[in-house]
């Protein structure tokens, strides 16, 4: 884990660049070479969801696919960098134990790997460690089972097979698209499990600050499906998008809104399906 610290587009006035505790109604359309979902918020019963749309995408070479739903074969992890700790908690004990300096590279990048897996879990997020000295960029490894809509008639095909997925996390204060040519990077050093030219692979690039309008603009002009995550040090998920060619994977039909209290109060970032909540999985907590 390494530490440091789409032509002009109008800024678009919902969720995209709103965290969590915002409460701005509506939806946003953007159309940035390739279309990709930000976080629209859902307010009590009186406001409608919003919906996403997609534009028309720049011709250009694309990695070659396979069909996504294949038989896969079982994953095989590398070994965790460390023996002493493989979770959060287990993290903490440690750094305790020994002393560890809060204010280092080391407890604040492992820190926010941990937290990052942990926050995701309930998003269908299954996630382990696995930066080292050799990670070959990668902080984190492991499968995003998409959860299921109720009964439904839509025409569009649902997943069934878990997207892998290769994450860099990175906990700075202000990300900028070199961080998505860095991710796009890793797809080639992936291991075997993980490597990116047979399709059902998903990149993640997992910040502490909201997307910028450099990131944005990086993530749809990638030809490699992408999703970008803002996670607090505190394990908030408040921003998470991908690019069209994230969707062309298995997440057509999917979206991110805002679940509210009665009284208005944001309280949590959720998965749609056709415009409509997802229920959350519960937070993982081993180790």
């Amino acid at each position: 884990m390494r530490v440091s610290l789409l032509r002009k587009v109008p800024a678009p006035s919902s969720g995209l660049l709103h965290r969590t505790r915002s409460s701005v109604s509506g939806g946003f359309h953007r159309r940035i070479v390739e279309s990709f979902h930000g976080q629209t918020d859902q307010k009590p019963p009186s406001s409608s969801a919003a919906q996403n749309t997609s534009s028309a995408e720049t011709p250009q070479q694309k990695p070659t696919f396979q069909p996504q739903q294949q038989q896969q074969q079982p994953l095989i992890y590398p070994s965790a960098p460390s023996p002493h700790h493989t979770s959060l908690t287990t993290f903490l004990a440690y750094a305790t134990r020994t002393g560890l300096d809060q204010s280092s590279t080391v407890y604040v990048g492992t820190h926010f790997e941990y937290t990052t897996a942990a926050a995701l879990s309930p998003y269908g997020f299954s996630l382990r460690r696995v930066g080292g000295s050799s990670d070959g960029g990668i902080d984190l490894l492991g499968v995003w089972t998409l959860p299921r809509p109720a009964a439904t008639r839509s025409r569009t095909a649902i997943l069934t097979t878990p997207l892998r997925v290769l994450a860099q996390c990175k906990a700075i204060q202000q990300p900028g698209p070199h961080l998505i040519r860095e991710l796009e990077g890793a797809f080639a050093s992936a291991p075997a499990g993980w490597r990116g030219t047979n399709g059902g692979v998903i990149g993640a690039l997992v910040a502490e600050r909201l997307a910028t309008k450099g990131i944005r603009e990086a993530l749809a002009r990638s030809r490699w499906p992408m999703v970008f995550v803002a996670c607090s040090r505190a394990g908030y998920v408040e921003q998470l998008m991908w690019n069209r060619r994230a969707e062309d994977e298995g997440l057509e039909g999917y979206g991110v809104g805002m679940k509210y209290n009665a009284s208005g109060d944001a309280r949590e970032l959720v998965l749609t399906w056709k415009g409509r909540n997802l229920p959350l999985g519960p937070k993982e907590t081993k180790g």
